[in-house]
């Protein structure tokens, strides 16, 4: 069929879903169409089901079960999305993050997760769960799968990993003062390694600060870039050049600006003195 869209499923639990559903509507011989009216759907909604343009409800999977003859296997489906600690759209990045050849991170508030100690991520962690945003299980589930992007940093050739941290992300105290010592020592460490570089941009960098928001860019070994963000609910992908070009050139305005690593580790050290 021209034009029809690839889909990888192990983007995220939502594009499994959509190419299983596509996967079985196919083997039927059904158009989106069809399966619609065999749903109580239109043909659209499939449709951007199927290429992750809309995420499924519980609804719909039950609609698609009995449509389909699948038992609960839909239903299960989207509970696994429901239920898991990673933002849609964040395994997808993790994909590309396993293979760049460069890292720009940005980050405010806390520590990048690429820069963590596991105890600073376990406190992270404990802190979402006794908040009720997630449950211990999801808990451990983020901080396995955070220790399997650090240890993939260790490849050879290992990536070269710029990170401009916002001095919020060093003056929170996370964990007690054990845990935030241990935390900055091991920025200080990151700063030596001769593939990385570290930098803080000051509280009084001002309104001279590129960006509001955590930002990460990646550099392929095509070159090709790509740019991710968050917000509370869901991480984006970007790979169009119009929109990543304009964030690439605030990051390196953004290096410009901020302390350099000499300073920044010198900053870093002073503050690791007080944690005593």
């Amino acid at each position: 069929m021209v034009n029809r869209k690839a889909l990888n499923p192990e983007a995220s639990p939502a594009a499994a879903f959509g190419e299983r559903l596509r996967a079985l509507r196919d083997e039927r011989g059904w158009t989106q169409d069809e399966l619609g009216v065999r749903m109580g759907y239109t043909g659209t909604h499939i449709s951007a089901v199927e290429v992750g343009r809309r995420p499924p409800t519980g609804r719909f999977a039950i609609s698609v079960d009995k449509a389909l003859g699948t038992g609960d296997r839909f239903q299960r489906m989207v509970h696994a999305i429901k239920n898991t600690a990673l933002l849609e759209g964040f395994p997808e990045y993790v994909q590309q993050e396993l293979r760049a050849a460069e890292i720009r991170l940005f980050e405010l508030g806390i520590i990048p997760g690429l820069l963590q100690t596991p105890e600073y991520a376990a406190a992270i962690a404990t802190g979402a769960v006794r908040r009720g945003a997630i449950t211990e299980q999801q808990a451990e589930e983020r901080l396995t799968h955070l220790a399997e992007r650090q240890a993939a940093l260790s490849r050879t050739p290992p990536p070269l990993v710029y990170a401009v941290l916002d001095e919020s992300c060093i003056r929170r105290q996370v964990g007690g003062p054990g845990v935030m010592a241990a935390q900055l020592d091991r920025l200080v460490t990151f700063a030596e390694l001769p593939s990385t570089v570290l930098q803080v941009a000051p509280f009084d960098l001002g309104e001279r600060r590129s960006f509001d928001l955590p930002v990460t860019l990646l550099i392929l070994p095509d070159r090709s870039h790509i740019a991710y963000s968050e917000s509370a609910q869901q991480g984006h992908l970007e790979r169009d050049m119009r929109f990543v070009q304009p964030m690439l050139t605030a990051y390196h305005q953004l290096q410009a600006e901020a302390a350099s690593q000499a300073a920044s580790v010198a900053t870093i050290e002073q503050l690791r003195k007080g944690t005593q």
